[in-house]
């Protein structure tokens, strides 16, 4: 491939990358020129099985393409796991510039209904799974940095709208995703150092976890924009050297990215002369809530929700 590429000479680990949007990450990266190591599972859609063939098939299309990639069938909830994916990237590829933690499993309950298995599960791959690549990895540029080596290191993970916003029937789903958001704010502030960069977006697309999204739009003739595809444009941007930004999570639908601004404070209840009493609360909190903005909704912040 062209050394003229974006991402020439870099090295991508991406998880989940067997399936919907990670295999789109996994092509994308490639196509820009970016070493890539496919990290899949393989397993359902509740995180049950195993299968190297999803990891295995990616691998071989980036091949065919002219690209470099290679496979990696660990679960990322499992610490060894993490470990592995640096190590195969050193030694196939020599170094890691970005990590794309996209692998997770759905287990959707009400809370009442909710095993705790369910919601450890989804925690587990989610939210632990994010932590144990970034500490992996982390480490790795801890050193590396400093030998001038992993130039422009990047980190892109992946939030939800039912993290950021929350979704009924999620009890495990959303805390995943929201513990990823604010997880990614606190990487982007103890990686500053070693020059890392650390964004994260929440994606609108048909995938196999989440079907189909949205509601029926109008579209320019062949274009759906809630092809998982266009969700990887925005990640090989944000996962490349071009990017420029730290600690923001980004809803990213079709051709549409939303910066998120979430947890402002908005009216507040406040008396100068000491402590609020319960009868000041009483009196006046009910007014400030009203007064405030309602919680969010991720549908009506993007376009393609308002046509059809």
């Amino acid at each position: 491939m062209s050394n003229s590429l974006p991402l020439a000479g870099r090295v991508t680990l991406i998880t989940g990358a067997g399936r919907g949007i990670g295999r789109e990450h996994a092509l994308a990266f490639a196509r820009l020129g970016s070493a890539v190591v496919v990290n899949d599972f393989g397993g359902a859609g509740d995180g049950s099985g195993s299968s190297h063939e999803p990891a295995e098939q990616v691998v071989a299309e980036i091949r065919a393409m002219g690209g470099h990639a290679v496979a990696q069938f660990g679960d990322v909830s499992d610490p060894a796991c993490a470990h592995d994916l640096v190590e195969l990237a050193l030694n196939e590829f020599g170094d890691i510039h970005t990590l794309v933690n996209n692998a997770g499993n759905l287990r959707d309950k009400t809370i009442l209904n909710m095993a705790v298995e369910d919601f450890d599960s989804v925690i587990s791959v989610h939210l632990k799974g994010t932590f144990l690549t970034t500490q992996a990895v982390g480490r790795y540029w801890k050193d590396a940095v400093k030998e001038g080596k992993a130039q422009e290191p990047r980190i892109v993970n992946t939030t939800s709208g039912s993290g950021l916003f929350g979704n009924f029937g999620q009890g495990n789903y959303s805390p995943a995703k929201a513990g990823i958001a604010a997880f990614t704010i606190v990487t982007s502030l103890e990686f500053a150092k070693m020059g890392v960069l650390a964004n994260c977006i929440a994606p609108v697309a048909k995938t196999r976890l989440l079907g189909t999204v949205g509601t029926p739009v109008e579209l320019n003739e062949g274009y759906d924009p809630f092809n998982p595809a266009y969700i990887s444009n925005a990640v090989s941007w944000l996962g490349g050297p071009d990017c420029s930004v730290t600690g923001r999570a980004f809803s990213v639908v079709g051709g549409y990215i939303g910066v998120a601004e979430c947890w402002q404070i908005g009216s507040t209840v406040f008396n100068e002369d000491g402590p609020l009493t319960y009868e000041m609360i009483s009196d006046r909190l009910p007014k400030a809530v009203a007064d405030s903005k309602p919680n969010a909704s991720p549908a009506a912040s993007h376009p393609y929700s308002m046509r059809g």
